[in-house]
């Protein structure tokens, strides 16, 4: 049993390629916050994977976690952060989390896959982010093959110092004001159907955020189809990007 969260894919065909190789099954943490299931048993692997926010853990997994309750006997439990650039302390962050409701993580693995910050990262050359995903496909077919093996050790070499520090700053990303939709809007919904926390909601046609926070996973400004929403200046240079 493999539990993910992906807005745009990355950790998503991180967790299918490593419950192909183990012979598991994915279980997406949206899903299951937006219909309150947090139960679960489990006699084989069991698996987290995530992105990295701001050196850190979106709120959605944390959110998870806290309210999760997993019955197993002595699994063997791995994470896998995904980045763009260094998973900072989003490791470390998930194994505490997990140790206190009395999990034991026996591996923890890392991936460098495009970097959907686009406030910042520029995703609008596609030969680029294809170069970084065949790269990231080579890792990935690596840690699968450790977890089906059941390697342990903390192999995440992409951590740091001082995370917590940069981490601080997810706080403020969030707020939702950040956020805006253009005249493109065509009002299909399907941000307000995607978004984690549901903090969108469909009105007159348009996209409304109706919470002052959410994750900020960007995933509505990246599966819109006109491409209509945006965070700041630069994202409508830097493109959309959801994994194939």
């Amino acid at each position: 049993m493999i539990f993910y969260f992906s807005a745009t894919g990355n950790s998503k065909c991180v967790a299918e390629r490593i419950a192909e190789r183990t012979g598991t099954k994915t279980v997406s943490i949206t899903d299951c916050l937006k219909n309150s299931k947090f139960d679960f048993v489990s006699n084989e692997i069991v698996g987290f994977v995530t992105p990295t926010y701001s050196w850190g853990l979106p709120v959605t997994v944390i959110d998870f976690i806290n309210k999760l309750s997993l019955k197993s006997n002595n699994p063997y439990v791995f994470t896998v952060a995904t980045c763009g650039t260094l998973t900072g302390g989003a490791s470390r962050m998930l194994r505490c989390l997990l140790k206190e409701k009395g999990i034991t993580v026996n591996a923890q693995f890392y991936v460098r896959m495009p970097d959907t910050w686009t406030p910042v990262f520029d995703l609008s050359d596609k030969k680029k982010v294809e170069k970084i995903n065949g790269k990231a496909a080579v890792k990935i077919r690596s840690i699968a093959n450790q977890i089906h093996r059941r390697v342990k050790g903390n192999r995440d070499y992409g951590r740091m110092p001082f995370a917590d520090y940069f981490y601080k700053d997810y706080e403020a990303m969030r707020n939702t004001g950040s956020l805006s939709v253009s005249e493109k809007c065509v009002g299909c919904g399907l941000c307000a159907k995607l978004c984690p926390v549901e903090a969108i909601e469909i009105q007159n046609g348009k996209p409304v955020w109706v919470k002052e926070k959410c994750a900020m996973c960007l995933g509505c400004l990246h599966h819109c189809p006109e491409f209509a929403i945006q965070r700041g200046s630069k994202t409508a240079l830097h493109g959309q990007y959801v994994h194939k």
